[in-house]
C-alpha cells in the first residue's frame, strides 16, 4: 500500500482528517519497515472504510442470495464468484489440461508464496520508454486498490516532460476520462470505472484501447 491509496480515501470522504493527517505524519511507505504509530493509523483507516468493494468504491456489494436484475451500469458485483466456480470445475480444469490441485483455485491464492516481486515497476517502464516503446498506463477513477493518485505520484517520480497537457477526452458526447501525454508515456483515466475497467465502462475502454492501437490520443471535442 502506498500514500496515494490513503490520499484517495481521504479525498473521497472515506477516512477522517485526523486519520489522514496521522498517516501523512507517521508513514513513509518504504519497502523496509513501518513505525508502530503508522501501523495504528493504517488500522484506523482500514476500519473506517467499512464494508465496501475496494475495486470500485461506488459499486454495490455482491449478494449471492439476491434475486435482482443487473444494475443500470451493467456491472455484476458477483462476477468473481462465477469465475471462481467455473475455474474450480473438474471438467473445466481437465479441458484446460490443468492438473487437479489439492485446494480451491482463487485469483489471490494464499497457498502460493514468492519473494521476487519488485517493490516498484518504474524501472521497467523507464527501460521500455528508453527503447522507444510506447507505454500507456490507465486507471479507473473509482478504484481504490490501484487508485489514480498512486499512479500519478509514481509517474511524477520519473520526471519526464509533458507533451500534451492534461485534458478531458470524450465518448459519445460525454467525458470518458482524462489524459496526459509525456515522452513515450501516456496516462489515461476512465471516468466511472473501477479496477477492471472494461467491466464497468466497456465503451470508454474500447475507445481508449482503440486510440492506443491506432497510435493516437483519446479523442477530445
Amino acid at each position: 500500500m502506498q500514500s496515494g491509496s490513503y490520499d484517495f480515501y481521504w479525498t473521497h470522504a472515506l477516512i477522517s482528517d485526523e486519520v489522514h493527517d496521522g498517516i501523512v505524519l507517521n508513514c513513509n511507505f518504504s519497502a523496509e519497515t513501518t513505525s508502530e504509530a503508522c501501523n495504528e493509523y493504517i488500522k484506523q483507516a482500514d476500519s473506517s472504510l467499512g464494508n465496501i468493494y475496494a475495486y470500485d468504491i461506488y459499486a454495490p456489494l455482491c449478494d449471492p442470495n439476491a434475486n435482482t436484475s443487473l444494475p443500470v451500469c451493467g456491472f455484476d458485483p458477483c462476477s468473481d464468484n462465477y469465475v471462481n466456480s467455473y475455474l474450480n470445475s473438474a471438467e473445466v480444469q481437465k479441458a484446460l489440461n490443468v492438473r487437479r490441485i489439492p485446494y480451491s483455485w482463487a485469483p489471490c491464492a494464499s497457498h502460493l508464496h514468492w519473494k521476487d516481486s519488485p517493490y516498484t515497476v518504474l524501472l521497467v517502464f523507464q527501460e521500455l520508454m528508453q527503447s522507444g516503446i510506447r507505454v500507456w498506463i490507465y486507471s479507473g477513477d473509482t478504484d481504490s486498490v490501484l487508485p489514480v493518485t498512486t499512479t500519478r505520484y509514481d509517474i511524477n517520480k520519473i520526471k519526464i516532460p509533458v507533451k500534451t497537457p492534461w485534458y478531458s477526452w470524450y465518448f459519445q458526447g460525454e467525458v470518458g476520462g482524462y489524459a496526459v501525454e509525456y515522452e513515450n508515456l501516456t496516462f489515461v483515466t476512465v471516468r466511472g470505472a473501477g479496477h477492471f475497467v472494461p467491466s464497468y465502462q466497456p465503451g470508454r475502454a474500447l475507445t481508449m484501447f482503440s486510440s492506443f492501437i491506432n497510435g493516437t490520443l483519446p479523442p477530445s471535442l
